[in-house]
């Protein structure tokens, strides 16, 4: 037997036996929109998909889902730009290089035992990122021009959903559209436009495959749930960045003011307006809303998480636990951003962490006992 084989089946024994707290896999009749397991892991990025990245070579490391396998979990989302495989000046264009990459990656998720969540960050019309740069606005722009896009974004969710189709969905789901767009108060209208893009994808990706999972982020940034498409058979992600002034200080990408102080943060927090934040404020914030969402019969699972590694890693740990423990009592899963990286266990660069050396790479092993534990 080659070694890399070998390791595949003694991580996957190991971890049936007891020596990590995985979460058995799920019978295909046990999942729907209603019901899916506490699926709990991260976000790859992979080496393409956003720009600056190469497309050529090995997008995904075999060793990513070997430790995740490893150490416990079962739970992985793959963030995806659709210029990776086609073209912001031809959104009919589909290049099938691109998608072989993918294709890797959901097979090294069925050899390891973990789901593979397809996430389009930028889908045609749309990116929370440079959103300026699509040739048409998804949920804004003109009428000729909105109806443009979502023909687009249809077409390559279908494309994706004709490939993956016979997958069963607990090996594999799709995440429509990171993030879709904050509201403003007087743009209510977008709740009925994000209805009408969430319906139009779930039923191009049925037409091409009826038995897909999918998921469908809350609006304002996928903190909101959105109760307009709570009949659409569609689960709901949620996310776990609140406060900004933990999750994201000194972070130059997040805009100011969504930072509710640029103190060193402390957990609990004292914002500058002299509201405390603490576990109960995050309950109250980002788990009661979504709790109503669940009592209509929609499953939720936290498609994002994580802190920047400029918050004081004591800090950092404090916080993540309330969170975590917020969630194990709701009964969700999450992904954290991400798994290799400046929010992540391995390679995350936090300048008050005595890093473990380990295969290669560096290890914040308290935070990896914490998730863990949860």
């Amino acid at each position: 037997m080659e070694r890399r084989q070998f390791m595949k089946e003694a991580v996957i024994l190991s971890a049936a036996a007891g020596l990590a707290p995985r979460v058995a896999l799920a019978t295909e009749d046990e999942i729907s929109a209603r019901r899916i397991p506490r699926w709990r892991g991260f976000n790859l990025q992979g080496q393409f998909g956003m720009p600056g990245r190469p497309h050529g070579g090995v997008a995904y490391e075999e060793l990513d889902f070997e430790l995740m396998a490893e150490w416990g979990f079962d739970f992985a989302r793959l963030p995806l730009w659709y210029w990776t495989w086609g073209s912001r000046d031809d959104w009919s264009a589909v290049r099938e290089e691109p998608l072989k990459q993918i294709d890797r990656a959901v097979e090294l998720g069925r050899q390891y035992g973990i789901h593979i969540n397809i996430n389009f960050h930028r889908i045609p019309g749309y990116c929370i990122n440079g959103r300026e740069m699509e040739p048409a606005d998804l949920f804004s722009g003109r009428k000729a021009e909105r109806d443009m896009a979502l023909d687009a974004a249809v077409f390559h969710w279908k494309t994706f959903a004709a490939r993956y189709k016979g997958i069963p969905s607990r090996r594999l789901s799709f995440d429509l559209i990171n993030e879709p767009p904050w509201v403003k108060p007087y743009e209510g209208y977008l709740y009925e436009r994000y209805a009408e893009i969430v319906r139009a994808l779930a039923a191009g990706i049925r037409e091409a495959d009826p038995d897909r999972l999918i998921i469908a982020d809350g609006l304002n940034l996928g903190q909101t749930p959105v109760m307009e498409i709570a009949d659409v058979g569609v689960a709901q992600s949620t996310r776990g960045y609140l406060p900004k002034a933990v999750s994201h200080y000194t972070a130059t990408w997040v805009p100011k003011d969504e930072f509710e102080s640029f103190a060193v943060p402390t957990w609990p927090l004292r914002d500058d307006k002299g509201t405390t934040w603490d576990k109960e404020r995050l309950r109250k914030e980002l788990i009661d809303p979504w709790q109503r969402l669940a009592e209509k019969g929609v499953a939720v699972h936290v498609g994002e998480w994580g802190c920047f590694n400029m918050t004081p890693h004591d800090v950092a740990l404090a916080w993540m636990a309330d969170y975590l423990s917020l969630w194990k009592e709701a009964g969700w899963g999450w992904a954290l951003w991400n798994l290799r990286g400046d929010f992540g266990i391995l390679d995350s660069k936090r300048a008050d962490v005595q890093y473990e050396d380990h295969k290669g790479h560096k290890l914040d092993r308290k935070m990896l006992e914490l998730l863990r534990s949860a």
